[in-house]
């Protein structure tokens, strides 16, 4: 006999609130890489036959998929064409060929070999935008060993259904997700992946509400148990009884009429109601990611991730692959800025010739601007091509990590000495580009009013902010709870970095998730922060925000919370007024901007 309201709790990773019958797929990605010796030339040359066409055969399903995506979703046709890269990198293509030829494995051992040694670069990957990714290269992965072993589809013909679907699975890929559009899938949940991942953008973007992160979801949940499914929580109710069914029915219409109020601020400029203006940017790392930005109604892009087109390459990406990148981007935000990041990883991150030992704590090795001002040639190139692209739009450059006043002043020469040999070759840029410092570590923080009169402008990354002044590592379940970006310290700190920015004239930005955050808005704004930057999903929301408030009004707020010496009565303080004030927003605000908390 089933339990009635069984509550099960997950990451929200697409917002929504759907009731259906659950379909477990308690079998898939259940992948056998049993292994086998190939004794002969013969066998051999069959391995190779069988995974290149396992290859062929996912080119060709990968090719439709995107003609499909084309037609309903073309911001996210990209997603496919980066699985079709994928399957010719050189870790997931040339490795298990050699594997195969030269240590005589089969085409399943060989493919199992190499994704290992994929997995192993991206754990040591601390950005988890950029670990993220590691999902795609999954999925790919899983793709092709469906192929070698003839799997079957996600949503066979023979299995149709009346009844309003939701999807059990230990994962799934984009691909597999798209499939929902012409099927009675309503919603999934997944034992694993992140809010982040490019399965969980696509369901946002198809509207599909979504859990992720469930532990054992396929066994604790049976086939055909009704469910109804919270995308704004994260949680499901299992078996839920007449009562529940109805409250939720009625918490999804509600929801279901703000969300179409919200739609409507993308248009709206961002001011206060005294007419304060406040910038709101999106942060990126794909070229086709600018069309959901505008879509939402961004005023730029506060920040541009470079690192994926380096993870992505089986080789440096030379100056021109880099220019081509940026100019996109620039081209398509134009007349819109464009705030592009220096590259934010250290060099055991590549797959290519560089040769780094594996650090013991990447977060605070060679990284950032440090791995750039130690591989000078790969910094230039970069440098390069950011100059060229801002030859066609508005573009800012920003260093991460500056910890140091001769860290931003040697990474300045290197960009002088580029301009220079960029004009010998009569090659057009801007000559009055602003260059930016990322404040993300204490030392920045206390030496801002000095950095202040060596940058244009300042944007303080709050992600890794918060872990280094509190000393958490939010990656850890052990000490994840005292991630608490209204730590009296961590307001301190950013109250400091606007003060020396107003003093030296240079605008201050904020582009970590707390930007995106309803309920740290207003003290945001009050305590001086004049630019936001943030998931594309979250600007329509935060422009209502900000439009429903005075700036004296987030002044008094931040005075209040700036007189609380605990995080839980800021917390309290923040939450009560948000209740107060905005009550709709509180309720679904923070899930509809995809950054509320399980």
């Amino acid at each position: 006999m089933h339990t009635s309201n069984r509550i099960l709790q997950g990451i929200p990773a697409s917002p929504g609130i759907v009731i259906g019958r659950a379909r477990v797929l308690s079998d898939r990605g259940n992948i056998q890489e049993h292994f086998r010796l190939l004794y002969s030339e013969e066998e051999q040359t069959q391995e190779v036959a069988r995974f290149l066409a396992a290859v062929d055969q996912a080119q060709e399903d990968l090719t439709r998929l995107k003609e499909d995506m084309e037609e309903e979703f073309p911001e996210h046709s990209h997603l496919f064409e980066l699985h079709r890269l994928l399957l010719k990198d050189q870790m997931l293509f040339d490795e298990p060929l050699r594997l195969i030829r030269e240590n005589r494995y089969n085409a399943e051992w060989a493919l199992f070999r190499s994704f290992e040694k994929v997995k192993d670069l991206f754990r040591r990957i601390e950005d988890p935008y950029i670990k993220g990714r590691m999902a795609d290269v999954e999925s790919v992965y899983r793709r092709l060993m469906g192929n070698l072993a003839g799997q079957v589809p996600l949503f066979p013909a023979s299995a149709p259904s009346s009844d309003p679907l939701i999807i059990v699975a230990r994962d799934l890929s984009p691909a597999e997700a798209t499939q929902m559009a012409s099927s009675p899938v309503v919603g999934f949940v997944t034992e694993r992946g992140t809010r982040t991942s490019h399965t969980a953008i696509l369901a946002q973007a198809m509207e599909v509400p979504a859990v992720v992160g469930l532990d054992r979801a396929t066994k604790e949940i049976n086939p055909g148990d009704e469910i109804i499914l919270d995308g704004l929580l994260g949680r499901l109710i299992l078996n839920p009884d007449a009562e529940t069914l109805e409250k939720f029915r009625r918490r999804r219409r509600e929801f279901d009429l703000f969300k179409a109020e919200v739609a409507r601020f993308s248009s709206f400029p961002a001011k206060t109601q005294d007419n304060h203006p406040t910038r709101v940017l999106a942060n990126i790392e794909l070229p086709e990611e600018v069309q959901l930005a505008l879509k939402s109604g961004a005023d730029g892009v506060g920040l541009y991730r470079t690192e994926f087109l380096y993870l992505r390459l089986r080789h440096l990406p030379s100056e021109e692959e880099l220019f081509q990148d940026y100019r996109l981007v620039v081209e398509a935000m134009a007349p819109r800025e464009v705030t592009i990041r220096t590259l934010d990883i250290g060099g055991d991150k590549f797959l290519s010739h560089l040769q780094y030992p594996k650090e013991m704590n990447p977060a605070l090795g060679l990284r950032a601007i440090r791995f750039c001002l130690k591989e000078q040639g790969i910094f230039r190139s970069q440098l390069k091509a950011i100059l060229r692209a801002s030859a066609w739009g508005r573009v800012r450059v920003m260093f991460p990590l500056i910890s140091s006043v001769q860290e931003i002043r040697e990474a300045r020469r290197l960009l002088g000495e580029v301009q220079e040999e960029l004009r010998r070759q009569g090659q057009p840029f801007d000559d009055n580009m602003p260059v930016g410092a990322m404040i993300e570590v204490p030392a920045a923080v206390t030496l801002a009013g000095i950095l202040a009169w060596e940058a244009d402008f300042f944007s303080i990354g709050t992600n890794d902010l918060i872990q280094y002044a509190l000393a958490i590592d939010r990656g850890n379940k052990q000490v994840a709870d005292l991630y608490q970006p209204l730590h009296p310290a961590v307001l301190r700190m950013i109250q400091q970095v606007v003060e020396a920015g107003a003093k030296a004239g240079i605008p201050v930005a904020v582009c970590g998730e707390m930007a995106g955050d309803p309920l740290h808005l207003p003290i945001l704004l009050g305590l001086g922060v004049g630019e936001l930057s943030m998931n594309h999903m979250a600007i329509p929301m935060v422009k209502k925000i900000i439009r429903m408030f005075t700036l004296e009004e987030a002044r008094r707020m931040a005075r209040e919370v700036m007189d609380m010496v605990t995080v839980e009565e800021i917390n309290r303080y923040a939450a009560q007024e948000m209740r107060r004030r905005f009550p709709e927003v509180f309720r679904f605000g923070s899930a509809l901007a995809g950054t509320a908390q399980p």
